[in-house]
């Protein structure tokens, strides 16, 4: 970890001073949302026997110090990632040369791709799609460059189940409420100040992304007609519900839109897609069996990993779903465009495929500060590029400035420097199985120091942020999606926008910073000129 370039922060507290921010950070928490369910491992099934019991969401006690140019520029481009990402998922031709590489030795992007095959054979009857972003990053201080500017650099892309957009606009929230009602202990100079704080609309802006697919839908296609709804797709029992209720309470209580959660295990139980060339989808919800609603838009908070896949009526309900006419949010193309081989072909050094995504759209002004984001990528494969990844990944010493990820979304899936030799050792000889992998040159964030409150508990020390940008991009898909030419090159952005943010902290042991996971903390960002 770099050298510190913030202030000394946060404040040393007395044992009353904390127990005073404690009990704020609880009773404002419970009341208003800023909550999860309770860990199997935190409380006994037979101690919460209905899954209404709700703890503390893990939060840090103060926000956490963030380079305001850094949180600028984050912003600032998330608009022209969008674009990229909506013009990589509809451009079917080049996914499928990448795709291919990967689904001899990943049997999960095999199966995403086997779904689209399928519906592309039938031949797709919605051509709207719509992206619900998050974009990643860590500051990044070179330790080699004496004074040198801290920058953003990019984790990754996530483009399904893009999570805590809820519970990142109740932190903020709640750290500036800290602040107003003089919980915080003062600080001398003032770090934190009400210009520190940056409003975060990541629950309006990501609700009105919702509202606005459900317009884009139109008019009910049913025969008689039939009242519109949204579903949003979940695991349960899913102990982020309130994270996922900051979303969907708006949309009936604002909105209007009938919106309702239905469990992955249960989507070929309640639903029927039509048998005409329509497709039109229909659910009937179980607490009310003979209403029936046609569902304009699919919201996927499951199926992003292969444990939501037990049975192959798991994937038979993806397929059920995907060939339907509802909006997806993602469709299956614009899951298989998050995965990380995506960002390695964007990111590996002298790749034209940034250039030669953006600079048909608007954002081509923006290739460069897109670039800046990236650090280098490789492949684990018998290109050069690949030829010299392996020879880093495989030896310890050059392993030790590097990260190995999968194809996979969700916290737990990492391998971190001296770990990847051994790793790779264990997947055998045969280096196409390393190929569902990429190596990634491991980002430098400068020293930082927080307290996270988990379970009860509170942890202090040394800590790392990871800033996440939202965004919100519904897009109509070209001709090509019946056939014909596939390059992409024929769609049109109907909507655009950047939603907000979530900034995550860990502990600097922890190698992971998934929340949910449970490796990190919801934070917010305190806003620093360094």
């Amino acid at each position: 970890m770099a050298a510190s370039l913030y202030p000394d922060f946060p404040p040393k507290t007395t044992l009353e001073q904390q127990e005073y921010l404690l009990s704020n950070i609880n009773d404002w928490s419970i009341l208003n949302g800023l909550a999860v369910r309770p860990s199997a491992g935190l409380l006994s099934t037979s101690t919460d026997l209905s899954r209404t019991l709700a703890t503390t969401a893990p939060v840090t006690l103060y926000p956490s110090l963030f380079p305001r140019t850094c949180f600028d520029e984050a912003r600032a481009i998330q608009k022209a990632y969008n674009e990229l990402y909506a013009a990589i998922a509809r451009d079917r031709d080049w996914l499928k040369q990448i795709v291919e590489r990967l689904i001899e030795v990943d049997d999960f992007i095999a199966k995403l791709w086997s779904v689209h095959l399928e519906v592309e054979n039938e031949g797709y009857v919605q051509n709207i799609s719509l992206g619900l972003f998050r974009s990643d990053y860590m500051v990044h201080t070179d330790p080699a460059i004496p004074d040198t500017k801290p920058s953003i650099k990019q984790v990754e892309f996530n483009t399904i189940a893009s999570s805590f957009g809820g519970l990142s606009t109740k932190v903020s929230q709640l750290h500036s409420y800290l602040n107003t009602t003089s919980a915080y202990p003062p600080t001398s100079p003032a770090t934190i100040t009400p210009a520190s704080f940056p409003s975060n609309p990541s629950i309006e802006s990501l609700s009105l992304g919702f509202s606005t697919a459900h317009r884009a839908y139109g008019p009910t296609r049913s025969s008689p007609s039939l009242p519109l709804c949204i579903l949003f797709i979940v695991i349960i029992p899913e102990s982020n519900i309130f994270d996922q209720l900051a979303l969907s309470t708006p949309l009936q209580t604002t909105a209007g839109i009938p919106t309702f959660r239905l469990a992955f295990s249960s989507i070929l139980d309640h639903t029927s897609v039509s048998s005409n060339k329509d497709r039109i989808l229909t659910y009937s919800p179980p607490h009310s069996p003979d209403t029936t609603y046609e569902v304009s838009l699919i919201y996927f908070r499951a199926g992003y990993s292969p444990s939501h896949y037990p049975s192959s009526a798991s994937w038979k309900a993806r397929l059920h779903l995907e060939r339907s006419a509802a909006i997806k949010c993602p469709s299956i193309l614009t899951h298989l465009a998050g995965s990380k081989k995506i960002q390695q072909e964007l990111a590996t050094p002298h790749s034209p495929h940034l250039a030669n995504f953006l600079s048909r759209t608007s954002s081509s002004d923006m290739i460069e500060r897109i670039r800046n984001t990236f650090t280098a990528i490789y492949p684990l494969d018998a290109t050069p590029e690949g030829q010299h990844a392996i020879r880093l990944a495989t030896s310890a010493k050059g392993s030790e400035g590097y990260v190995l990820k999968p194809q996979r979304e969700g916290g737990g899936n990492n391998v971190y420097g001296s770990k990847i030799p051994a790793f790779l050792a264990g997947l055998g000889d045969d280096q196409q199985k390393w190929r569902s992998h990429i190596l990634m040159e491991l980002i430098k964030p400068p020293t930082l120091r927080n307290s996270i409150l988990r379970n009860g508990e509170v942890q202090n020390g040394e800590v790392i942020g990871e800033l996440g940008v939202y965004g919100v991009c519904l897009w109509r898909n070209g001709p090509g999606e019946a056939g014909g030419k596939n390059d992409g090159q024929d769609g049109e952005i109907l909507e655009n926008w950047e939603a907000g943010f979530l900034l995550r902290t860990k502990g600097r042991e922890s190698e992971e910073g998934g929340v949910a996971a449970g490796f990190g903390a919801v934070d917010s960002p305190c806003l620093v000129d360094v």
